[in-house]
C-alpha cells in the first residue's frame, strides 16, 4: 500500500517540480521533499495564511470552501490544495512549465491522497 511519503516522492520526481510539502493547517511540515536550498519548514509556515486569504475571497464571492489554487510568480508557480480539514499540500514548480496535468491529477487523486493521512 502506498504511503504519503510515496506520493510526495512521486510528485517531486515530476519534471519541473522544486518542492512538495504536506503540512498541517498550523503551518507545520508533515512530510516534504525539496530541491536546492528551499526551506520546507519556512515555506510550510507561510502556506496557511495564503489559504486563509483564498478562503476569504471564495466566501466573499459565494464560491464555497477553498479547494485548490495556483499562484504565479516570476520564478514559478505555487500550487496549494486542501487534502483534509487539517492538512494541505503545496507543490512549487519552475516557470514556463505546463501545469495542466499536475492540476488535473491533484484534483482527481486528492481524495486518495487524503486517505493516506
Amino acid at each position: 500500500m502506498a504511503s504519503i511519503r510515496d506520493v510526495v516522492r512521486a510528485l517531486a520526481q515530476r519534471e519541473g517540480v522544486d518542492a512538495v510539502i504536506v503540512l498541517g493547517r498550523d503551518g507545520l511540515t508533515i512530510d516534504s521533499l525539496t530541491k536546492d536550498s528551499m526551506d520546507p519548514d519556512g515555506l510550510a509556515a507561510l502556506v496557511p495564511s495564503v489559504v486563509a486569504a483564498c478562503a476569504r475571497l471564495g466566501n466573499a464571492a459565494a464560491r464555497g470552501d477553498f479547494g485548490m489554487g495556483a499562484v504565479e510568480y516570476a520564478g514559478g508557480l505555487a500550487v496549494v490544495c486542501t487534502l483534509t480539514a487539517d492538512t494541505l499540500l503545496a507543490v512549487f514548480v519552475r516557470p514556463n512549465l505546463n501545469v495542466g496535468s499536475l492540476l488535473y491529477e491533484l484534483h482527481r487523486h486528492r481524495p486518495a491522497i487524503a486517505a493516506l493521512l
